[in-house]
């Protein structure tokens, strides 16, 4: 059974980089534009913050999480939307506070979780070990657009395979979500880390095929970039298609990021 304290620990720091991005931030800076549409800097950490909360009711208590999907479940198209303008209204040094403090409070319910439970979730249900795939995910994705926002480089870690691991993994979901049958044949992902190793999933001799930098392949599933403008190549229609329209995230599918230059959607 797969142990979660090492993506559990890549997630803490995770976190404590971005929090280093917006610790010192002037009160001014919280309001600064990001890539995704309307969001400022408040709202990318109110949205972290909020989702943090959610993944540790689903947790901790499964009920109170099932009544909150039924008001996600009410309003698909705007409920993200809405919750990161809710947490965007507080006071800065009020909003990071909340999210230092419900992002320790879910990592602590992370490492007690019992191995092999499954927890509830917008999507499929999933392990303790997913959870904290899926908040690193996000945390490194959401960390992107503010770091954007505030015009600053981030240097690429070997964090980023446990991004590349649930973007694979969602890739029927990609499909599905849109109301397309996935391929049945499974295909190799062929990916250099940022240290220089080559991360591989799938069959060594399948005819569809995705090879590329990782960074770029994780912008790319996480919605951050345009497929134009990143060095993922795929070999095959079917592998093609898949980088179209890749999505490492649960709910609706988005419109993704337009070619630079263009505005585009969380």
């Amino acid at each position: 059974m797969f142990d979660p304290s090492s993506v559990i620990d890549d997630l803490y720091r995770e976190s404590e980089e971005l929090d280093q991005l917006v610790g010192k931030l002037e009160e001014g800076d919280w309001a600064l534009p990001t890539p995704a549409a309307g969001w400022s800097v408040a709202h990318q950490i109110a949205h972290l913050a909020w989702t943090d909360r959610a993944t540790l009711l689903a947790v901790t208590d499964a009920e109170a999480f099932g009544r909150e999907t039924e008001k996600a479940f009410a309003a698909p198209n705007s409920f993200v939307d809405e919750a990161a303008e809710e947490g965007a209204r507080a006071e800065p040094a009020l909003l990071l506070a909340n999210w230092r403090a419900g992002r320790a409070k879910l990592e602590g319910a992370l490492r007690a979780a019992s191995p092999g439970v499954r927890f509830p979730w917008y999507g499929p249900p999933m392990s303790a070990a997913s959870m904290a795939t899926a908040r690193l995910m996000e945390t490194w994705a959401h960390g992107q657009d503010v770091a954007d926002a505030l015009g600053v480089t981030r240097e690429p870690t070997d964090r980023l395979r446990h991004v590349v691991r649930i973007g694979v993994r969602t890739r029927n979901f990609a499909f599905g979500v849109r109301g397309l049958t996935p391929p049945s044949e499974e295909f190799r992902v062929e990916l250099t880390s940022p240290s220089g190793e080559l991360w591989t999933h799938g069959p060594e001799n399948a005819a569809q095929r995705v090879t590329g930098p990782a960074l770029d392949f994780c912008l790319l599933v996480t919605q951050r970039a345009n497929r134009a403008d990143l060095a993922v190549r795929a070999r095959g229609a079917d592998a093609g298609q898949w980088l179209d329209i890749a999505q490492a995230f649960a709910g609706p599918s988005g419109t993704g990021r337009a070619p630079k230059g263009a505005g585009g959607d969380h």
